[in-house]
């Protein structure tokens, strides 16, 4: 018995210094985002950035260090659905592309204004959405460097891009699931060894 509290009360102290240490990491919260194109293209997405120090209105763009953005994911769909292209535009904080452009207000949690996502390097082939949420959004396409015409659409709608939160379960009620666990774990084993 003496073994079982003393398990048990080890397990109690790990899991409140545990739940100490989440709640002083930074609190991220992610959103998906989607596009659909007037041809049939598509867009899909994820970004994150940490709630307890994000502003109001998240303004990001051009390369390198972001403000608030700690990371933007994107992939380009056909028609069929079939995977075209997918872009890491931030990670980690820091944008790779020249190009971004990104507004998002976060009491709402809605997409505003300029927004460019996707390549951003310049390279031929790759694939970008731009445009003005709410006005017009295309899927464009890099296709020559040197002519005047350096870029392609492949498809366009009036703006609608959709964001809806991601669902992650917070830390802390993990912690407490694996905390009984180990205990529920703990008493079968004395069980059988009794």
């Amino acid at each position: 018995m003496k073994n079982i509290l003393s398990k048990l009360a080890a397990t109690a102290v790990t899991y409140a210094i545990l739940s100490v240490a989440s709640t002083q990491e930074a609190q991220a919260i992610s959103f998906n985002f989607d596009w659909q194109g007037d041809g049939g293209y598509s867009a899909k997405g994820m970004f994150s950035y940490d709630e307890t120090t994000a502003p109001v209105i998240i303004s990001e763009s051009g390369p390198g260090s972001t403000n608030n953005l700690q990371s933007l994911m994107v992939s380009f769909f056909d028609p069929s659905n079939n995977p075209l292209q997918s872009f890491n535009t931030v990670s980690n904080g820091v944008s790779e592309s020249g190009f971004l452009e990104f507004n998002f207000d976060t009491s709402t949690q809605t997409l505003f204004g300029g927004f460019d996502v996707g390549g951003g390097q310049g390279i031929i082939g790759e694939q970008f959405l731009n445009g003005t949420v709410g006005s017009f959004l295309q899927l464009r396409q890099d296709v020559d460097q040197m002519g005047p015409k350096t870029e392609i659409e492949l498809d366009r709608n009036s703006g609608a891009i959709t964001v809806t939160a991601k669902s992650v379960p917070e830390p802390t009620s993990i912690l407490g699931l694996l905390a009984l666990g180990a205990m529920g774990a703990g008493s079968i084993l004395k069980k059988k060894q009794a």
